[in-house]
């Protein structure tokens, strides 16, 4: 087969081809986690599971510490990571990825804003007036990792271009959700903190503008940044997003001058040793290598850098720990009581109707009004299918609940409610996709 790809396209799907499989394995280990987390919040154990997430710790040292349970330091610390590297997926899909161009970026944009009104409406028309009002924004937003991981299982019924179009459709999602956690899951502000906030996400943007490429610096103003938003009112996590747009991305080196400094470093490598040997480097070898090592690093934005190293440790550690600590939901007798409820009613209509929905008539409006074109290769079918897996919320639906539910036994309801509809989304789009008629001419 001819590939018709340009040379410029085909780093760019590889690298796409990459974060897809890093989801789907991602995904994979947060159903374990979540299978693990149930099982034991249902076992003879139970007690044991919610005495270690309520399990103490402090950080700091004497009256500058901060003390809070195992969960919250996941909820509140370890998740602020997790936004930090959706922060930077943002900024890439914005500057070089799907959200780049204006006419490329409509279609999953205004498939995402729909995925988002209309969840966020069938819950409250649902819960209006009740205790459960509160949690509208739990259904909104998109589990990519699970989605993603369902739709690679899929094989060449789930064609590139299709896990491209789910993946832009989360990444607006997650900027939904960020702004709907910033400004109305934040509460008794407090406006001196949330000025020194400020400060130091100036003081951020000004190494950005002095071109500071080192992370250490940004981590140190991150975490001051952190501690200020937590203690400011402000959900803690957005410091995340907000430490991420400050990331330089920008190559301190084109690709032209790489090009050219590499093939004189390869060539003074090679002329600096001794031919048909297999030895250890010289001392002229390392420092060729040495130059050839930071030259690599120029060419490399620090927010490609960052985004590269903290990934494994977001997808495989992070997110499978919180599933772990927020998943453990019990199948008693108040089990049916909590699927009856309208806060769980309310999360499953709109994450399992609302969602397919909002995505698909969004979608085909914006394609009738002629302001965006349905991406090739693709067909009607197949974006309702993956208008399903969308309503698979979990993660951000469970983060949100979090926020959203003041009691425990609110919260276990609405767990209820996102566990049985992620069920049932990817179950609905598996079926439909795999029925579906693939176009042999679209690469998976």
């Amino acid at each position: 087969m001819i590939n018709n790809k340009t040379p410029r396209q085909r780093p760019v799907l590889s690298t796409f081809q990459r974060f897809a499989r890093a989801e789907y394995f991602s995904g994979i280990l947060l159903l374990l986690a979540t299978l693990v987390a149930m099982l034991w919040a249902n076992s003879p154990w139970k007690e044991t599971y919610s005495a270690i997430w309520a399990t103490k710790i402090t950080v700091g040292i004497g009256d500058f510490a901060i003390s809070k349970s195992f969960f919250l330091w996941i909820n509140d610390g370890l998740m602020a990571v997790f936004f930090f590297v959706v922060g930077l997926e943002i900024k890439r899909e914005i500057l070089v990825g799907e959200l780049s161009s204006p006419r490329q970026a409509v279609f999953p944009i205004a498939a995402a804003l729909g995925g988002m009104a209309v969840p966020a409406l069938f819950y409250t028309l649902v819960n209006v007036g009740g205790p459960g009002e509160p949690g509208w924004g739990v259904p909104m937003a998109t589990d990519i990792a699970f989605a993603l991981g369902i739709l690679s299982l899929l094989g060449k019924r789930a064609p590139l271009s299709l896990k491209i179009f789910l993946t832009a459709v989360a990444i607006v999602d997650d900027i939904g959700a960020v702004l709907v956690i910033a400004i109305f899951y934040s509460e008794n502000i407090v406006m001196a903190n949330l000025i020194a906030a400020g400060v130091i996400l100036l003081l951020l943007f000004g190494l950005n503008r002095a071109q500071v490429r080192s992370p250490l610096p940004y981590a140190i103003l991150g975490i001051f940044l952190w501690v200020a938003l937590l203690t400011s009112g402000v959900h803690a996590t957005i410091a995340g997003v907000l430490l991420a747009i400050t990331i330089p991305a920008k190559q301190k080196i084109n690709s032209e001058n790489f090009v050219r400094r590499s093939r004189n470093l390869v060539d003074g490598f090679e002329n600096a040793g001794e031919a048909g040997k297999a030895t250890l480097p010289n001392k002229d070898q390392r420092s060729f290598l040495t130059s050839m090592e930071r030259n690599v690093e120029h060419v490399r934005a620090p927010l490609q850098r960052l985004e590269h190293f903290l990934h494994p440790y977001v997808s495989y550690g992070i997110m499978p720990l919180f599933a772990l600590a927020n998943a453990g939901v019990s199948l008693g007798s108040g089990f049916s009581a909590a699927l009856t409820d309208k806060i769980s009613i309310g999360i499953i209509l709109g994450l399992v109707l609302g969602k397919q929905l909002g995505i698909s008539l969004s979608a085909w409006l914006v394609t009738r009004l002629g302001w965006a074109e349905r991406p090739a290769g693709i067909s009607w079918w197949q974006i309702y299918g993956v208008a399903w897996l969308a309503g698979i919320g979990f993660t951000m639906a469970l983060f949100v609940s979090d926020l959203a539910f003041p009691s425990n036994e609110m919260l276990e309801t609405a767990k209820v409610g996102i566990l049985t509809a992620s069920l049932i989304c990817a179950i609905g789009g598996s079926i439909i996709l795999s029925r579906v008629r693939v176009n042999r001419k679209s690469k998976t």
